[in-house]
């Protein structure tokens, strides 16, 4: 940020957390240590106002701080003079070469009694002899005797190469604010009063830099800044870019040079950041030069310059903001010629960068030129990103002169915009195509974009209605279309937790008078609609009648496989028919028409249609279904570029994750996951994986974590009316209530949110809480408080759409039973976690039989199961919950050490004696190589009394397996132990 450039400075307070760390260690080892430093970065990175924060910050000595005067670099020693007055020192600087000797003994002198700091600002700007000197002494800061206690900070600009004299030296870089950084300065530079819409506008248009984006603000009135008045377009115009990056680049070097910058900036228009360096070679030769200039090769590249790099052949300009400097402030005639020449030299004249060069040298509109760019860009195997993609289809609806072909092209731009996660472009995009009058159609693609959007990013309850609208809409011309929009409607009713308006978004549908699978609205809300009279197809709801046993994981392994024939149409209708079937509680008849949709999705490419298959198979409780499309998913967004999309897939994997009780595996899924939604612009989705992070959290003992994420997603979700997403972190923190030993205000937290009435959370995800809340009031001794919501709680275990469940039910009837029928429900409990994955609900089920039999002065029973206890919950990670093991194990006699106790009870406790006398004859039985049944008929006892017996002597000696088992006990035989 050189000195006459300067327009304002980024408060180092903006600056992400670790790079604040960095400037602390940094600042730190200057006061203690000493040592020199470069600060690089762009113009209007915010050089300055770190240098200016280091001298407020350094308080262990007196402060030097310059700044370049370009006026007198090119006087000899006029640097080192400047910084001698600032140091206030009265001395000449020799010109005899003993300059940097002399600047020593300065410093040395200075630093005698406390440490010194020196900053000086833009040191490129300083003379040679100068420069020179400095740079010298910076080397020998730490060597030379007397001076280890000082410290040296030099600005130089990002944009040019580090000139010799600090190559050596190391280099602190400042990198571009974060989105969250650029909104907070903008917010605290205005006041707040900035419009939403704005700032998103202003931080894009920034694109991290800090001054940039002061200067935007500057520009524009008090009513522009509310939202109230248009913005100018551009919004960063060539003299607002020229100024922050120090004047236009252009006109201050050779006529080739200057070509060579403006062919370079012309094809950073098309979205690259960097080109092929023989293109714009060519590029370059063809626009000829003037009279004298020496023409290169054809064939050879474009040399590197203070402004532009050659890595790797690919040509690039150092600074971006240099970049779009050179193109804005180029004259207008001398950018079509570079647009022009590029779109002749380009070696695929026809595809879409071509094209785009060839769009920008024409002077008005071309509906020829526009009909090329959009089947260019709409050409699904070329491989275009989305990216590019849009702005192909942003230039032919500029170019268009017809009204309602505008509209359409602007609407598939927004499109393009939305999947390369941009979804502020992307409502900027539909208006532009509501401006002008469009056929029924073009509106309604419109309106289903705008719903796609705020379902991502805002309030949920507008993107249903814009779904509603364009379903009505699209009704005649496109039925998929029509389908899907009715199918978003019912996502984003979903997502507020009205399920009224779910139903009555699944029945908006304008094929009921065409074939068989409506049915009236009235009928759905009052929960009377029955999918066997809606069936046309003979193998879909009717198989689903007459299925007996619960939707579950293996619910759809012997459906018919899907056919490649099948229309999006009826793929859609599946799940829309399935989707209507679980809100109604008819889960038998949800099967057939999800199972479809999970199957017809294992063999798709398509990101959304993989996306459904995931959200059908969470439905029917097959989470490994929805894991593998969801991976798939993700896979394909990441193939295809479709930013947008990657977010939902790593959601779906979450969840599904979550539903599979590997919740580190679901935290791995979110955090990836809540970056991408940051990236994307969409906080809803954000939400969803803060929710996430908060249940993970919840479980590891991280309460700073579990407030931070459930803040973060109630923030949102109070804002756009998630209610999903806001029950999933109230559970988060009720949970960590309880893993704290205060069930009391667990009980308190999740009382409103699962128990019948106006204030119960989601309706699809309350029952998830009910375990807790169960586990809460019988911990605080309201066992009362839940009995009723078991009981609804056993209706939702009884679908199968959840494995955890039916394991979780039994335990919550154990906590709320008579003492004589307890023992056996855990136990249940137990024999059905054996069915599932998770190790976090199993150490539950433990936890509370092992405190239970503790209670009941059955303590080597107790122990037993707390040790077993203990060790899954350090298996998962569930560090709070193996504290509360730990404790109950200490409490009935045994000494566990804390972390890794469960790792040596494991290991070191091999003793035979410890186990009972039936656990003993057991162990025998086995080691003789007796199975579970074989054992049960030797001893006259139960399968399961075996199972339960055996379990509690694996936990008691340490072993994981029979064949430990066996050795234990013959090595026991060897040394005499009797069994």
């Amino acid at each position: 940020m050189t000195g006459q450039t300067t327009r304002g400075s980024a408060p180092l307070r903006y600056r992400a957390g670790p790079r604040r760390q960095a400037f602390a260690a940094l600042l730190d080892g200057l006061r203690t240590d000493g040592g020199a430093h470069v600060v690089t970065g762009e113009p209007g990175g915010g050089r300055t106002a770190f240098l200016e924060f280091a001298a407020r910050a350094f308080r262990a000595g007196p402060v030097w701080h310059v700044r370049a005067e370009p006026a007198c670099s090119l006087q000899p020693h006029s640097g080192l003079r400047t910084l001698l007055r600032a140091a206030r020192h009265a001395g000449r600087v020799p010109g005899d070469g003993t300059a940097e000797e002399v600047l020593l003994d300065i410093l040395r002198a200075a630093s005698a009694r406390s440490p010194l700091l020196v900053c000086v600002d833009d040191v490129h700007l300083w003379d040679t002899a100068s420069r020179t000197a400095l740079g010298r002494v910076a080397a020998r800061v730490h060597a030379a005797d007397g001076v280890h206690r000082v410290g040296l900070l030099v600005t130089v600009p990002g944009h040019r190469p580090v000139e010799r004299e600090w190559a050596t030296l190391p280099v602190l870089e400042l990198t571009p604010l974060t989105p969250g950084d650029a909104a907070g300065l903008l917010h605290d530079l205005t006041d707040g009063a900035v419009d939403p819409v704005v700032r998103e506008e202003l931080v894009t248009e920034a694109r991290g830099n800090p001054a940039l984006l002061l200067a935007l603000a500057h520009r524009l009135s008090p009513a522009q800044l509310r939202g109230d008045h248009a913005l100018p377009r551009p919004l960063a115009d060539a003299g607002t870019l020229t100024a922050v990056a120090g004047g236009c680049p252009i006109g201050q070097r050779p006529y080739r040079a200057d070509l060579l910058l403006v062919v370079a900036a012309a094809m950073r228009a098309t979205g690259e950041q960097d080109a092929e360096a023989a293109l714009v070679g060519r590029a370059t030769n063809g626009l000829g030069g003037r009279d004298g200039d020496v023409p290169p090769e054809p064939s050879e590249p474009p040399q590197a310059s203070e402004l532009l790099a050659v890595p790797g052949g690919r040509l690039r300009f150092r600074s971006p903001l240099f970049g779009r400097a050179v193109y804005a402030g180029a004259p207008s005639e001398r950018r079509r010629a570079a647009h022009r020449s590029l779109a002749a030299a380009h070696p695929a004249p026809h595809g879409v960068p071509a094209l785009l060069h060839r769009s920008w040298t024409a002077p008005g509109p071309d509906a020829v030129l526009a009909a090329e760019l959009e089947a260019a860009a709409t050409e699904s195997t070329s491989g275009t990103p989305p990216a590019l993609r849009r702005t192909a289809q942003v230039r032919a609806a500029e170019l268009t002169p017809d009204d309602a072909l505008r509209a359409r092209r602007y609407t598939a731009a927004a499109e393009q915009a939305l999947l390369a996660g941009h979804p502020p472009e992307a409502l900027r995009l539909l208006d532009a195509a509501g401006s002008r009058p469009a056929p029924a159609p073009v509106r309604g693609r419109a309106e289903l974009l705008r719903g796609r959007v705020l379902l991502a990013d805002g309030p949920v309850d507008d993107a249903r209605e814009s779904f509603l609208l364009a379903a009505g809409l699209l009704a005649g011309p496109g039925p998929a279309q029509a389908d899907t929009a009715v199918l978003g409607a019912a996502d984003a009713a979903w997502a507020a937790g009205d399920r009224q308006g779910c139903l009555r978004a699944l029945t908006h549908d304008a094929h009921d008078a065409h074939d068989a699978h409506g049915a009236s609205v009235q009928a759905a809300v009052a929960g009377e609609f029955d999918l066997r009279a809606a069936g046309a197809n003979p193998t879909g709801p009717q198989e689903a009648g007459e299925r007996e046993e619960p939707v579950g994981p293996s619910a759809h392994r012997g459906a018919t496989p899907a056919q490649p024939s099948v229309s999006p149409s009826a793929l859609l209708r599946d799940h829309r028919d399935g989707m209507r079937a679980v809100l109604l509680g008819r889960f038998d008849l949800a099967a057939a028409p999800l199972t479809r949709v999970v199957d017809r999705g294992r063999p798709a490419t398509e990101p959304e249609r993989l996306l459904r298959s995931a959200a059908a198979a969470l439905m029917l409780g097959d989470v490994g279904a929805a894991r593998r499309a969801g991976a798939r998913a993700l896979a394909s967004a990441r193939t295809l570029g479709t930013a947008a999309l990657e977010p939902r897939a790593l959601e779906y994997l979450a969840y599904a994750e979550l539903r599979a009780g590997r919740h580190q595996l679901a935290r791995t899924h979110a955090e990836e996951g809540l970056r991408a939604a940051r990236r994307a612009g969409q906080r809803n989705t954000a939400a969803h994986h803060h929710a996430v992070l908060a249940l993970a959290a919840s479980i590891e003992g991280a309460r700073a974590r579990v407030t931070e994420h459930a803040t973060a997603a109630l923030t949102t979700a109070r804002r756009h009316g998630l209610a999903q997403a806001a029950l999933l972190a109230q559970w988060a923190v009720a949970r960590a209530d309880l893993g704290e030993g205060r069930p009391e205000e667990a009980a308190d937290r999740l009382g409103p949110l699962v128990r019948p009435g106006a204030r119960r959370g989601h309706f699809a995800v309350w029952m998830l809480a009910v375990p807790c809340f169960v586990e809460a009031a019988a911990l605080a001794g309201r066992p009362e408080d839940a009995r009723a919501v078991v009981e609804d709680f056993a209706l939702w275990a009884g679908c199968g759409a959840d494995p955890q469940a039916p394991a979780q039910l039994l335990r919550c009837r154990a906590l709320l039973a008579a003492p004589e029928a307890a023992d056996e429900l855990y136990l249940r409990a137990l024999d059905r976690h054996d069915e599932t994955s998770g190790d976090f609900e199993r150490a539950r089920t433990e936890l509370l039989h092992g405190k239970w039999l503790r209670r009941r002065r059955r303590l080597r029973e107790a122990r037993a199961r707390l040790g077993e206890a203990l060790v899954d919950f350090e298996r998962c990670g569930a560090q709070l919950w193996a504290r509360q093991a730990a404790a109950e194990l200490r409490a009935g006699g045994a000494a566990p050490s804390g972390p890794g106790a469960g790792a040596a009870r494991r290991h070191g406790a091999r003793d035979l004696s410890l186990l009972t006398p039936q656990q003993l004859r057991i162990a025998r039985c086995v080691a003789e190589g007796a199975t579970n049944r074989e054992v049960a008929l030797s001893l006259s006892v139960s399968t399961r009394t075996v199972d339960y017996h055996l379990r509690n002597v694996f936990a008691t000696l340490g072993v994981r397996s029979r064949v430990e088992l066996v050795r234990l006990v013959e090595q026991e035989e060897k040394t005499g132990a009797q069994l």
